[in-house]
C-alpha cells in the first residue's frame, strides 16, 4: 500500500510514526508539505519522501490522506481535481463533510472521512470513520489500518453522526484536561505540593479508566462501587448533583455537535 499524505502537521506525523512502528516502510509513504522546516523534520524523523508540492509521484498513490486544516483543503485538494483513478481518499480534516470534498474532488466518491483525537499523538487515540457506500472492504480495511497506527478505531454508518463523534471524543480529550485542572487545583488549595498534586489527579484518572475499559460492569456500576452511604465520595457527588454538572457536561457536548454542523456547512461552502 502507497500512501500519500497532504499536510505534514501533527496528525500527519502521529500518522506517519505509528506506521513505521508497525512495520511500515518508508517507502511506501511520501509527504506534500509546503514548509521547509516540516518537511526536514519528517525526512529526518521518518526516512519518507517530501515535496513542496504535488507532483507525478504524489499521484502514485493508493492511498491519499488529506491531513490539512478544515480551512485550507478545498486549496489543497485542487491539484487532484479529475485526476484520481481509484485510489481511496481518507480526510482527516474536521467537520468537512464526503459530499464538499467529493465536488472539490470533482465528483470522486472513493472517501473516508475520519476524526482522530489529540492522544493519537501518543498512540493512544480512538478514530471515528464514515465511508461513502461506494469504498470496498479493502477501502476500509487500509483506511482501518492507517488509523489503527494511532490508536482504536469505530465505524460510523451513517456521516451525520461524525459531528457527534467530533464533539464526544474529537473534543473529549480538553474534557477530560478541564476536570484535571479542577482536580488538580483543589489538591493544591487542600496543600499538596504541585508534583504530588499533578501525580494524584493524573494517576487516579489514569486508573479509573483502566478500570472502566477492563471491566464487564456499566460506568455508573462502578461509580457506585466507590460510593459509600454517607462516606467522603457520597458527599464529593452530592456537592457535584447540587452543581448541575452532569447537566452541564451533556449541555456541552450537546453545543459542541452543534457547532460541529455549522462548521461543516461554512467550511463546505464554495
Amino acid at each position: 500500500m502507497k500512501i500519500t499524505f497532504i499536510g505534514g502537521g501533527n496528525m500527519a506525523v502521529a500518522l506517519i510514526g505509528g506506521l513505521r512502528k508497525q512495520g511500515f516502510s518508508a517507502a511506501g509513504m511520501q509527504v506534500v508539505e509546503p514548509f521547509a522546516q516540516s518537511r526536514e523534520r519528517l525526512t529526518e524523523s521518518f526516512g519518507v519522501r517530501c515535496t513542496a508540492a504535488v507532483d507525478a509521484a504524489a499521484l502514485n498513490c493508493e492511498v491519499l490522506v488529506l491531513a490539512v486544516k478544515p480551512q485550507q483543503l478545498r486549496e489543497a485538494v485542487a491539484p487532484f481535481s479529475g485526476k484520481l483513478d481509484n485510489q481511496l481518499v481518507v480526510s482527516i480534516a474536521a467537520g468537512l463533510r464526503m459530499t464538499d470534498i467529493s465536488r472539490w474532488l470533482g465528483n470522486y466518491h472513493k472517501l473516508v472521512r475520519t476524526m482522530p483525537n489529540t492522544p493519537a499523538l501518543i498512540g493512544a487515540g480512538i478514530s471515528g470513520l464514515c465511508a461513502d457506500p461506494s469504498v470496498d472492504l479493502e477501502g476500509r480495511t487500509n483506511a482501518e489500518k492507517i488509523l489503527k497506527a494511532v490508536g482504536s478505531t469505530v465505524w460510523i454508518d451513517n456521516e451525520e453522526q461524525m459531528d457527534a463523534v467530533t464533539a464526544v471524543s474529537g473534543s473529549g480529550p480538553a474534557y477530560v484536561f478541564y476536570f484535571l485542572e479542577a482536580m488538580e487545583a483543589a489538591a493544591l488549595n487542600l496543600g499538596f505540593d504541585a508534583r504530588s498534586a499533578r501525580r494524584l489527579t493524573v494517576e487516579t484518572f489514569l486508573g479509573a479508566a483502566r478500570l472502566a475499559e477492563q471491566s464487564s460492569e456499566s460506568i455508573s456500576t462502578l461509580r457506585q462501587r466507590v460510593t459509600s452511604k454517607g462516606g467522603t465520595t457520597e458527599a464529593a457527588l452530592l456537592s457535584f448533583g447540587a452543581s448541575g454538572i452532569a447537566a452541564a457536561i451533556e449541555h456541552g457536548i450537546i453545543a459542541a455537535e452543534a457547532r460541529g454542523r455549522e462548521l461543516g456547512n461554512m467550511l463546505g461552502k464554495d
